[in-house]
């Protein structure tokens, strides 16, 4: 069930008007109601992995449970600390075996066959497709910072009907953002209320979201990506410059689409998420992208991953070490393919060689002004989204040398494909804070009105974007 679609359409209006009528009466039979329907949305593509996520969430609920239980059973201070530490251990053991066996076990089983067939063991090679349910990458992350903040004390042990319902949310199901227990759980304890400038935000969100995906992204997608980076060879250097240039744009446009999307749906319900993009190619360097990629990833990742490492304790080759495991596992968080784990190097790599510069760099020396550092960031950021959407490391070398060889005269670069990257990266250019002023100028308009314009500005992208709609690139991990 895709958010841009008529059937999520119906389904939502649907969860809307029941929410807000039978729900309005009691908090517990509105959580009940939401989280049946993430059960029937997340079923749409395949009932069987209801359970799995219904079973991920009651054992994140036990442990997180078992844990603030630790704190006070013993006299001794460090008793409940180990024993809470050891639950962590198995929870976090727990959360990586469903991710690892669904999302990497092809991928293991496919390395080693070569040499299991090299040693004769070929006959006894499990035959098992292992099929990767949509967004399992987000909510096991989001079971295991549950019981990391537990054991932390920056939440408290939450209810089986809100980690539940936490782990389940629809709107942020499949592609995030990842919201945290403290975030969003204290938001379940309570009936929401829903304001003027709530609805207006979110409906600019929404409809925003929807222009970008079905009118930027899948155009880009379809009229110059897709095509380009299916075979290399068969395109000029500028048609490869072009494409690695249109797939920046359209990943920004489709991931922070189903963001934007899934912040403006929650409002709606009367629930509050994090922003998760924040105009990322206009960063001058590698670290301000983190800070503005995909935000609420790149801080699981920094509170829980590299802090955990030890962060910025020790010497400058720690902190190096630190920030290449990081990124390299936060590579491998995408997918079991060896282009994600160098996109992860790459990464890990220039931000290593920033913080070393950082260090190193002599008292006085100037630096490097911002649009500079903005011109290199974005195209060491591109580099890397040339891995990223490579079907195979032999794919992306063949379209980065083909990108060096200049051969070929340009037939995927038209008007309308150049108007929407110069478009694409507007974006990032324009005020921080364009859609909370425009919300707060929409606060004013009558409800009836208001209705009348959102209907009619769903129609028009509606008339503008390719035919039909594609899932969204962030679904796959």
């Amino acid at each position: 069930m895709l958010f841009p679609t008529l059937t999520f359409g119906l389904f939502f209006l649907a969860v809307y008007a029941v929410t807000w009528t039978i729900g309005a009466r009691s908090n517990e039979w509105r959580k009940i109601l939401l989280l049946v329907a993430s059960w029937i949305f997340y079923g749409a593509w395949d009932w069987r992995f209801v359970a799995l996520l219904i079973g991920s969430a009651i054992i994140n609920w036990g442990l997180g449970y078992l844990i603030e239980a630790s704190k006070v059973q013993e006299d001794d201070e460090e008793a409940p600390n180990r024993r809470g530490k050891a639950l962590v251990a198995v929870g976090v053991v727990a959360n990586l075996a469903i991710l690892g066996f669904f999302k990497y076990f092809d991928f293991f089983l496919g390395e080693i066959a070569p040499l299991l067939t090299e040693a004769g063991f070929a006959r006894d090679l499990p035959l098992l497709q292992v099929i990767l349910p949509v967004g399992v990458s987000f909510f096991t992350f989001q079971g295991m910072s549950y019981m990391i903040d537990v054991y932390r004390g920056r939440t408290r042990a939450a209810s089986l009907l809100d980690i539940t319902l936490l782990m389940s949310f629809f709107p942020h199901l499949v592609a995030g953002p990842i919201v945290r227990a403290s975030h969003l759980v204290p938001q379940f304890r309570k009936i929401p209320k829903l304001d003027r400038g709530m609805v207006a935000m979110a409906l600019l969100l929404i409809i925003w979201g929807l222009f970008k995906k079905a009118v930027i992204a899948s155009e880009l997608s379809t009229s110059v990506v897709d095509p380009v980076f299916f075979d290399p060879s068969a395109y000029g250097s500028a048609d490869l410059l072009f494409a690695a240039y249109g797939y920046a744009v359209q990943i920004y446009c489709d991931f922070s689409a189903y963001s934007d999307m899934a912040i403006g749906l929650a409002a709606l319900l009367g629930y509050r998420f994090p922003r998760n993009f924040d105009q990322p190619y206009r960063a001058a360097s590698l670290q301000d992208f983190w800070r503005r990629w995909h935000i609420s990833l790149s801080s699981w990742l920094r509170d829980y991953l590299y802090i955990g490492l030890g962060g910025n304790r020790g010497g400058l080759v720690f902190i190096c070490r630190n920030l290449m495991i990081t990124m390299l596992l936060g590579g491998i968080w995408h997918g079991a393919k060896w282009t994600f784990l160098i996109w992860g190097g790459l990464h890990g790599l220039v931000l290593a060689a920033e913080r070393i510069w950082r260090e190193i760099k002599p008292e006085g020396w100037p630096s490097v002004p911002r649009p500079i550092g903005i011109l290199i960031t974005f195209h060491i950021v591109v580099l890397g989204w040339i891995f990223f959407r490579a079907e195979t490391f032999d794919g992306a070398i063949a379209f980065i040398e083909g990108i060096g060889v200049w051969r070929g005269a340009a037939s995927m670069i038209t008007p309308l494909g150049v108007g929407l990257v110069l478009f694409g990266m507007s974006m990032h250019f324009g005020p921080p804070r364009l859609m909370q002023g425009m919300a707060m100028r929409l606060r004013a308009v009558p409800a009836p009105l208001l209705g009348l314009m959102a209907g009619a500005a769903i129609l028009i992208v509606d008339g503008m974007r390719y035919e039909g709609v594609a899932p969204f690139i962030y679904y796959q991990f």
